[in-house]
């Protein structure tokens, strides 16, 4: 699934940008005769706008170490190492006022994080990966600036609930696992741009997720788990949204 994930990565991440490539161009040929402040009026008069999100993610964990990692001797330092993802999502917008939205962006969400281990007796390090395939909910509220010709930056915060459907917390033959729990709870915060076209909105944004409740499942019989105490997610997003 490693190389599979990247691949995708890899392809999201050159799709965003010929997407924002071709629609930049189109808009560079557009005449002013399309004005924020009309699809605005247009928004207020129908309350809900939807669209679509392609990102490309790098998320990893904040690692806290639980007492036995003083008293045990074998295992020197873990140190957490980001992996690739990708996350597909379906935009849904209500426009509370002219520049407050309240947005949820129901996601499918593909990432890989990496947990790297120093041991005593080896010269090499032990890597333990986490795959994740998650169902995420995320409800935000989005403030807009005021529009400079066609185009505005906004900032965005809120909550986000993910599930995990890959989830090893479960698992029976674990001894060299590292166990993560099904649901997560996040809060997130960002910023972007929109960028106004005839036929759409196009909107970079750049956004990163703090984890609030700690996802290890913990088991001191674990090798590597008994050493940990808790897991919180990060993640760092890089999403192109595009929107009626």
């Amino acid at each position: 699934m490693h190389h599979t994930i990247i691949r995708h990565c890899h392809f999201i991440y050159r799709l965003q940008i010929l997407i924002l490539f071709l629609l930049l161009s189109t808009t560079l040929k557009v005449k002013a005769q399309y004005s924020i402040r009309e699809h605005d009026d247009q928004n207020m008069s129908r309350k809900f706008h939807f669209g679509v999100a392609l990102g490309y993610n790098k998320s990893d964990y904040k690692i806290t170490l639980d007492s036995n990692f003083i008293v045990q001797k074998n295992i020197l330092n873990v140190q957490p190492v980001k992996g690739p993802g990708f996350n597909l999502g379906i935009v849904t917008d209500y426009h509370l006022g002219r520049y407050i939205d309240l947005r949820l962006i129901p996601a499918l969400s593909f990432g890989e994080k990496n947990l790297k281990f120093t041991q005593k007796d080896s010269i090499d390090p032990v890597f333990k990966k986490i795959e994740s395939v998650y169902l995420e909910f995320p409800f935000l509220i989005k403030y807009k600036s005021k529009p400079y010709k066609n185009s505005r930056m906004y900032a965005i915060a809120g909550f986000k609930y993910s599930i995990d459907m890959q989830s090893n917390a479960t698992a029976r033959r674990a001894e060299n696992l590292i166990k993560v729990k099904k649901d997560d709870y996040l809060f997130e915060y960002g910023i972007g741009i929109e960028l106004h076209m005839p036929m759409a909105i196009v909107a970079p944004e750049i956004k990163i997720s703090y984890g609030l409740t700690n996802i290890l499942q913990n088991d001191d019989l674990l090798i590597y788990s008994s050493v940990l105490s808790r897991l919180r997610t990060r993640t760092f997003l890089f999403t192109i949204h595009l929107e009626g």
